[in-house]
């Protein structure tokens, strides 16, 4: 992003997200801005006001009108999403929509009609930006494993693993086979969102394990309720192509004909012991080489917000014309349309064929 001024964008919607997003612009003030906030009410923009120090207004126009910013967000629900993001492009403000950017195919398809051809809108899509992701993906697309022909992935819901398989594998908008079973076993439960529950008695919960089929490759799906922030259900994720597997952040690949060799992505993780530099993540290494150097040293971030302040840069430089596009209304578009279909194969036990949408012509 240029150094230039810190880049400026508004929020409509004053929930949880929103604060998300709030708050990684108050501790990166020199990056991130924000320029006003769409609240419903006149008391809760008063909240905001008062716990955030930024401007709220009833309407999308009247924070327009005040101080136009570089790029909006809709932090809204589903449903809400695709009809605030074209009310921001019928005024040509570029759009950071959250994800997925409408709730279902029909809304997708209206939504893409509405504004896929405006050049404005992009969607707020995260995990590859994340760093152990963001180094995996480097090593893909340099060939480290050869061609990749399948990825699995048990870490995070839906659209997101989506992005991550299509992503890794480099699989396009072509037509899919995706079939999906979900099973029930007893879970304890101990952390939501919220914290700590205190209580360590199973609950049922719930596993989906769904193959898609590319013309790339294969993907496998693998998620359990709560599975971002139960300690009791670690993330995994697999990739393997013609010339070795990546498992995690353990590399096996063949180097000639008789030397299979393993290597490590590795962080330097300051803070440690004596180290003195501060708690961070300051880079992740291969074989001797940085992959993956976090931008943001000394804000002490963790990895996911590291992944949304990346993307909110990003989407910065390329308002400005300085950078490619951060993650297109097409492709989240292509990630929502997959995770419905393991959806629906769940509910009728029936694989489900995805067509070529208009999005991907």
């Amino acid at each position: 992003m240029s150094s230039q001024s810190a880049g400026r964008f508004g929020l409509v919607g004053s929930g949880w997200r929103s604060e998300f997003f709030l708050r990684l612009a108050r501790q990166l003030p020199e990056r991130l801005s924000v320029s006003g906030v769409v609240t419903r009410s006149s008391e809760r923009g008063a909240e905001v006001e008062a716990a955030w120090g930024v401007p709220t207004f009833r309407s999308v126009a009247e924070m327009l009108a005040a101080e136009r910013p570089e790029f909006v967000i809709p932090s809204v629900p589903w449903q809400i999403t695709p009809e605030v993001t074209k009310e921001l492009v019928r005024f040509d403000v570029p759009v950071l929509a959250e994800t997925p950017p409408a709730a279902d195919l029909e809304g997708l398809r209206d939504l893409w009609s509405a504004v896929g051809t405006s050049g404005l809108v992009q969607v707020a899509e995260q995990y590859l930006h994340m760093p152990g992701h963001a180094a995996r993906l480097a090593l893909v697309r340099e060939g480290i494993l050869g061609e990749v022909s399948s990825v699995q992935v048990s870490s995070t819901h839906l659209y997101h693993a989506v992005s991550m398989i299509r992503h890794m594998l480099g699989a396009g908008f072509e037509e899919t086979t995706v079939t999906a079973r979900s099973f029930t076993g007893p879970l304890v439960d101990p952390m939501t969102r919220d914290g700590w529950t205190g209580d360590s008695s199973p609950k049922k919960a719930a596993t989906t394990i769904a193959t898609l089929e590319f013309a790339e490759g294969m993907g496998l799906y693998d998620f359990t309720d709560n599975q971002w922030w139960n300690p009791l259900r670690s993330r995994r994720i697999v990739i393997r192509g013609s010339m070795g597997e990546l498992v995690d952040d353990r590399v096996v690949r063949m180097i000639d004909p008789r030397s299979p060799v393993e290597s490590h992505l590795t962080r330097r993780q300051t803070g440690i012991d004596l180290n003195l530099e501060g708690f961070d993540l300051d880079h992740i290494s291969f074989d001797g080489r940085v992959v993956y150097r976090n931008d943001y040293q000394g804000a002490k971030f963790s990895e996911d917000d590291l992944a949304v302040v990346s993307l909110l840069c990003q989407m910065t430089s390329w308002c400005r014309g300085e950078a490619p596009e951060p993650y297109s209304l097409a492709d989240g578009c292509q990630d929502h349309l997959l995770s419905l279909a393991i959806e629906e194969s769940v509910r009728t036990g029936a694989g489900v064929t995805t067509g070529r949408e208009a999005w991907g012509r």
